[in-house]
């Protein structure tokens, strides 16, 4: 995607600073500034699924983005069911997004 969806003024978020990092989703490469979430990162960089429900297989993503609702679950470094909203991002960390029962592929 080349046009970046980071909010640029924002009263709570303020200006993005920090130094960049990098991680990876899905085993594609990402560059978040260090304090962003996860889940910040990768909706900046145009992905919206993160993963599938585990009894119907439909797709999941950022839904509350204040850690409330599980809608956003990944697993990271090898830790299933972690909120990637309010988990910040780390240099060279390895996110996966969890599909249910469909198994089904995303575009992302």
């Amino acid at each position: 995607m080349s046009q970046s969806l980071y909010m640029t003024k924002h009263p709570v978020v303020g200006p993005r600073t920090g130094k960049p990092i990098t991680f990876t989703f899905d085993d594609r490469r990402f560059v978040a500034l260090e304090g962003e979430t996860i889940a910040y990162a990768l909706w900046g960089a145009g992905i919206r699924v993160l993963g599938s429900d585990e009894r119907n297989g439909h797709a999941r993503g950022i839904f509350c983005g204040i850690g409330h609702c599980y809608n956003c679950r990944v697993t990271i470094d090898g830790v299933a069911d972690v909120r990637s909203c309010i988990t910040p991002a780390r240099e060279g960390m390895e996110v996966r997004s969890q599909k249910g029962p469909e198994k089904e592929e995303w575009q992302v």
